[in-house]
């Protein structure tokens, strides 16, 4: 799901979960249990986030880009001064460019590799041929759709095997017509504007949804949703979601730590399987991290589910489940520190990273 449109109303930028490399962007380097506002952002019209393994982006309504956590190889697209860095800064190389949407990076394995290239720590202009419509990023490799419908990408799809780095963008065969993409660490879905799902990628825990956990080089068909009408997807370290017009979800992959959603089952799943736990709460958004995910209800509700030590969950308990529960939404009315009663913050996106969650929420008016 793309982020919602700019909105008028009085914003704000949500977060928690580990700050060790300053992710949260509240200044200094601690946890935090519950869902806290980003200060630094409240004076900007942020109209999307997005949070990586170990740092995260803001997006401005007039195209600026901020950026901040984890800098030690160039991430936050300056030069590294310090490794990581705890307060939201803009981008300067890209003054006067107006940024509509970054790629995530989604949570990556520690291989222990060399980069075959330096690292870039300014950013460059890439794919220059290519219209493209939404960008991607897993652990070791980019995807990007174009304005045409067509999937491409290069780096390394998984970690050093029989895979080979591609440094320049190659187009992926067999997709026609793709409406969005996401990618997760080392595998990737693509949703067609006709509702079928395609996977490609590592398959190890069954991430694909083929049944199997045999690699897929080239796109297969997730036949397990063939009957129903798909208008999202979302992956995350070693999982998938997909979403229906219905505003149910499907989980499949990686079970541990309960990041599908399935309870006490906390098992690999090889087949998409109805989150039954989220069944009634119309669900628009699922985001999902290395260890957990979220899900976005329609009324601006969030439920978090997976792995919960450093407080990725947001509900203020640390405890690992596979029992999606409310991130409750604890802000002052903005412009004031006390109460009021005639509004709420509603959650409109959502972005896992590697252990942190991003969100906006707007303040919208209750109607006695």
């Amino acid at each position: 799901m793309a982020p919602p449109p700019a909105s008028s109303l009085p914003t704000a930028v949500l977060a928690w979960g580990s700050g060790e490399d300053g992710q949260l962007g509240m200044g200094g380097y601690e946890e935090e249990d519950w869902a806290r506002g980003v200060a630094a952002l409240d004076a900007l019209a942020v109209s999307a986030v997005v949070a990586g393994s170990r740092n995260s982006l803001a997006i401005c309504a007039d195209g600026r880009l901020f950026t901040w956590g984890w800098n030690q190889r160039g991430t936050l697209g300056h030069p590294p001064e310090t490794k990581t860095e705890s307060s939201p800064a803009p981008v300067d190389a890209l003054a006067g460019v107006s940024i509509v949407q970054c790629g995530e990076e989604a949570e990556r394995k520690e291989d222990g590799t060399r980069a075959l290239r330096r690292d870039i720590p300014i950013p460059q202009r890439c794919a220059p041929k290519l219209k493209v419509r939404q960008v991607a990023a897993g652990g070791t490799h980019s995807v990007v759709l174009t304005q045409d419908g067509h999937v491409w990408t290069w780096g390394q799809p998984w970690p050093p095997g029989d895979i080979k780095q591609i440094s320049t963008p190659v187009r992926v065969q067999g997709l026609e017509n793709v409406k969005v993409i996401a990618v997760g660490a080392f595998h990737n879905l693509a949703l067609t504007e006709d509702g079928i799902l395609w996977a490609w990628g590592n398959n190890e825990y069954g991430q694909l949804g083929t049944g199997d956990t045999q690699p897929r080089s080239q796109p297969i068909r997730v036949e397990g949703l063939s009957d129903l009408s798909l208008v999202d997807i979302a992956a995350g370290g070693w999982h998938s979601t997909a979403l229906t017009k219905e505003g149910e979800v499907y989980a499949w992959g990686r079970g541990e730590h309960g990041r599908l959603g399935f309870g006490d089952d906390k098992s690999s799943h090889m087949v998409p399987q109805k989150v039954e736990l989220l069944v009634g709460e119309d669900i628009i958004q699922v985001s999902c991290g290395g260890t957990h995910s979220v899900a976005l209800t329609r009324d601006g509700r969030m439920f978090s589910y997976g792995r919960g030590d450093h407080g990725r969950l947001g509900y203020g308990r640390k405890v690992t489940t596979g029992h999606p529960m409310e991130v409750p939404i604890d802000l002052p009315p903005p412009g004031t520190s006390g109460s009021d009663s005639g509004g709420q913050w509603q959650a409109r996106y959502v972005a896992c990273g590697g252990r942190h969650t991003l969100a906006i929420a707007t303040w919208t008016e209750v109607d006695e």
